[in-house]
């Protein structure tokens, strides 16, 4: 089957590298997959919700959390869930033209230019934020310095001025693939008959507001045994005290516990709709060491007697 992936480019951005991952891996189904640049995340959303293809979003940096924009777009869909989920090794270089005169700016995508705070402090440099960490490469100014994937300097014809300028190590990515309804549907099927194990990302939006609304919602997934492994709230637009509760669970639809808990939410009267169903990732779960903590704050296993 031929299938157009539609991502946000341009050529060498991490959701290109993302998008080759992705139909390298459908490739090895039979399927050819033609690779198509879009301008923004909202023009993807577009072309799979008009069934053109399928497409591929940033989800969730391990950095700096979810990507917002995106997560709404997908609450808001129409006709459109995730089918697949893969990660991506996120490092930035930083480049200059040849021709570069005195650096005072730095460019790049929002959530780039969050990853490598230090570097620009350092330096004192001016923010330029871009449409992509590749767009940044593709109109740099001589006095500029872009950040982005270490291919940029090769594809823009650019010259490397420091290599790994994020904040941290380890960084990385997960992004989405997109797909109309229905194909998610038929996908969810052969997995269901094949009994693979599977996650499920759903948002609940419960219709009463009130204390102890948020704890009543968790009681059902804690009853039916479900592992959940992320939780964030979204603000249902422009209406305060309102709220859309964004899921990650261990288990697929299909599963008999989660279709108890979908007749629970909706014997409680509020809205909830699938996102995305797609396998299950090999996680390990490792506690919080106290390094990783931020400073001030209280921790029983800390304090001296």
């Amino acid at each position: 089957m031929l299938m157009r992936l539609y991502y946000l480019g341009p050529h060498g951005s991490f959701t290109h590298q993302a998008a080759q991952a992705a139909a390298q891996r459908y490739s090895k189904n039979g399927d050819s997959v033609e690779l198509s640049a879009c301008a923004n995340e909202r023009e993807i959303v577009s072309h799979v919700e008009a069934t053109d293809g399928w497409g591929i979003i940033a989800w969730e940096n391990n950095v700096e959390g979810y990507i917002a924009q995106n997560l709404d777009r997908l609450i808001d869909a129409h006709n459109i869930a995730g089918i697949d989920r893969l990660s991506v090794n996120v490092e930035f270089d930083a480049f200059v033209r040849k021709d570069h005169t005195e650096l005072t700016e730095v460019s790049a995508h929002p959530h780039g230019l969050a990853q490598c705070t230090q570097f620009i402090a350092d330096n004192q440099f001016r923010l330029v934020p871009a449409q992509s960490n590749t767009a940044a490469c593709e109109n740099l100014q001589p006095h500029q310095i872009a950040l982005g994937p270490q291919n940029s300097g090769e594809l823009y014809g650019l010259e490397t001025y420091k290599r790994a300028v994020q904040d941290y190590s380890g960084a990385h990515t997960d992004f989405l693939v997109l797909a109309p309804r229905e194909a998610v549907v038929e996908r969810n099927r052969l997995r269901c008959a094949s009994k693979a194990s599977c996650e499920s990302i759903i948002t609940v939006i419960p219709l009463f507001t009130g204390p102890g609304v948020v704890a009543n919602l968790l009681d059902v997934f804690r009853d039916n045994g479900l592992n959940m492994t992320s939780l964030i709230s979204r603000p249902i637009k422009a209406v305060d005290g309102t709220y859309s509760f964004v899921i990650t669970l261990d288990a697929a639809p299909w599963n008999a516990n989660m279709q108890a808990v979908f007749r629970e939410i909706e014997e409680h009267g509020d809205w909830v709709k699938i996102l995305a169903v797609y396998e299950q990732r090999d996680i390990t779960h490792v506690p919080v060491s106290q390094w990783n903590l931020p400073q001030v704050g209280i921790n029983p296993m800390l304090v001296e007697e």
